[in-house]
């Protein structure tokens, strides 16, 4: 079933159009641009990682948290100044995924809209590929 987002979706500036990628919506980069001047993350040389770990209700858990630098081996995103860090492992299941911002009255926080996911649980920060 296609997902609606409010807020329209930022495709990275050093992909090539139809390349497997993650994308951002506007409101979740405001939000990340936000919480990266208060924990004092250059965006020069630092940025977001995203990652996916084993564990959680439904198997795997989204991993999120800033970075200082890209590893090695990591894919760097550029969305109008935000970097995206995503390790190989996690690229697996996050390939073609949306990040996205969400402020109800009933929830608040990043919401992972991924395409990969065959079930996820009410936490929103469990699935299963």
């Amino acid at each position: 079933m296609p997902v609606t987002l409010e807020s329209p979706v930022i495709s990275p500036a050093n992909t090539a159009p139809n390349a497997k990628s993650i994308q951002v919506t506007e409101r979740a980069l405001k939000k990340v641009r936000t919480a990266m001047a208060k924990e004092a993350v250059s965006p020069e040389e630092g940025g977001l990682r995203l990652g996916v770990q084993g564990g959680g209700c439904s198997g795997l858990s989204y991993n999120i948290r800033f970075d200082t630098k890209p590893r090695e081996r990591d894919r760097v995103y550029d969305f109008e100044g935000v970097r995206v860090f995503v390790d190989p492992k996690s690229f697996i299941y996050l390939h073609g995924m949306i990040l996205d911002y969400e402020e109800t009255l009933m929830k608040q926080g990043f919401n992972f809209v991924n395409p990969n996911s065959s079930k996820s649980c009410g936490c929103g920060s469990s699935f299963s590929a």
